[in-house]
């Protein structure tokens, strides 16, 4: 039983056909993976400056444990797990530079897991096969390969780094997210615009419970500033739902020659709702890690101050403190925005 009152075995589920347990490199092999420790803080505090004095910053919390660990034992830690999900804020630069580091980190340590994105859609699974086919070892072509520039994320550069540390290492890259057309079904008609077929394959017969479903909608209202009415509310619970369970189901066809690894938002690795639920469910004995990358924050300088913004515990395996992009409010931000 973890620190939120969910056991790993009780998440239940039909299991799916997946090797459990990766082959560990030697000791000699893991300590390679002290050039993660070399991402501290000049890294960080040049990539993201605000924060940077905090006293969490670039410090890593194990949550289970209740204690800190330093990068080159949570480099161990991911590499001994089937599947590593790491959790960003998408416009802070450390974080993925830390993410591409850790990837290395594991692949040092022996690992090679294939790298899967949230940003990339199912829809862009065919573009990524044919730009590999002639370029497999170039990432700076990819996110043309895939109109990068129309899909709304941060600048291609920013993952980068995290696709070239895969395709050097010759990682295969998956595309993990909900397709367009089922997003819209989703978007028009709830999880029942999903064909009968699709919602099988996801896992998602069975209707989330009330209370699980009014968490997430507390979270979609709070991240959206309050900016959703009611029915566009209630859809996006449904998309975030179904969004989670095509990426756990990506991971486990697409690792199964060595796990996986997943780029994503942090709301979507928590351990309590997110992608690592859905993947207990398909292999409740398959050992899940997830990480998240919070920004620290001037009034909170210890773990347990973060713990108010997910209902009372950290849903993550361990928490990576990182500076600050900037001090701007995203909800000034983002209603600036919606006025312009």
């Amino acid at each position: 039983m973890n620190r939120r009152g969910i056991s790993r075995r009780q998440r239940g589920g039909t299991a799916t056909s997946v090797t459990s347990a990766p082959r560990r490199a030697p000791v000699a092999v893991v300590a390679l993976t002290l050039l993660v420790a070399s991402c501290g803080t000049p890294l960080t505090s040049w990539l993201a400056p605000t924060g940077r004095n905090h006293p969490l910053a670039d410090r890593i919390w194990g949550v289970q444990a209740g204690s800190f660990v330093a990068p080159p034992e949570l480099v161990d830690r991911l590499a001994a797990a089937r599947f590593v999900l790491l959790g960003e804020r998408h416009d802070n630069p450390a974080h993925h530079a830390l993410q591409a580091r850790l990837l290395r980190g594991m692949i040092a340590a022996g690992r090679r897991p294939a790298v899967g994105f949230e940003m990339l859609s199912t829809d862009d699974a065919s573009a990524i096969a044919r730009y590999l086919a002639s370029s497999p070892k170039e990432a700076s072509g990819l996110g043309e390969a895939v109109d990068w520039k129309r899909s709304g994320w941060p600048d291609w550069r920013l993952y980068e780094p995290i696709a070239q540390a895969a395709l050097d290492a010759g990682l295969p890259i998956v595309a993990t997210n909900l397709s367009r057309v089922a997003i819209e079904a989703i978007r028009r008609n709830g999880l029942a615009g999903l064909s009968g077929q699709l919602a099988r394959q996801l896992g998602l017969e069975l209707p989330l419970s009330p209370e699980m479903r009014e968490a997430m909608r507390r979270e979609l209202d709070e991240s959206h500033c309050g900016t959703m009415d009611g029915v566009a509310l209630e859809r996006m619970v449904d998309i975030q739902w179904a969004r989670d369970a095509r990426m756990a189901e990506a991971l486990v066809r697409g690792g199964q020659r060595d796990g996986a690894l997943l780029i994503a938002g942090a709301g979507h690795v928590r351990t309590d709702r997110g992608v690592p639920l859905h993947l207990q469910r398909r292999a409740p004995s398959v050992p899940v890690v997830s990480l998240a990358f919070l920004e620290v924050e001037a009034t909170a300088d210890a773990p347990a101050a973060y713990a108010a913004r997910f209902e009372g515990a950290l849903p993550f395996d361990y928490v990576w403190f990182t500076p600050r992009v900037d001090d701007v409010d995203p909800c000034s931000r983002r209603r600036a925005y919606l006025l312009d």
